[in-house]
């Protein structure tokens, strides 16, 4: 059950940082769940290597839509300098 609520949480962290952040972003919703999760992983992280958070201790929600709005970015960014390419 933990999974689940951490794909529906994921999901929510992506729409959040997808909200905030200008501009057109092209994924769809599963990736968008994906980039929410990841985004709360990299906050989770990134927390404990900066001694924010404890081992074991999850990054709240807002580092968490930090964290996805951080990886919107860069994917924005890498898909730009791929198209540019072409």
């Amino acid at each position: 059950m933990q999974y689940v609520w951490m794909a529906i949480i994921g999901f929510i962290v992506g729409l959040v940082a997808r909200a905030l952040l200008p501009g057109d972003q092209k994924i769809g919703m599963i990736m968008t769940a994906v980039l929410g999760i990841a985004g709360s992983f990299i906050a989770n992280y990134g927390g404990q290597a900066l001694g924010w958070y404890k081992v074991g201790e999850g990054a709240g929600f807002i580092a968490s839509v930090v964290g996805a709005i951080v990886l919107l970015v860069v994917c924005g960014m890498v898909t730009k300098a791929s198209g540019a390419r072409s």
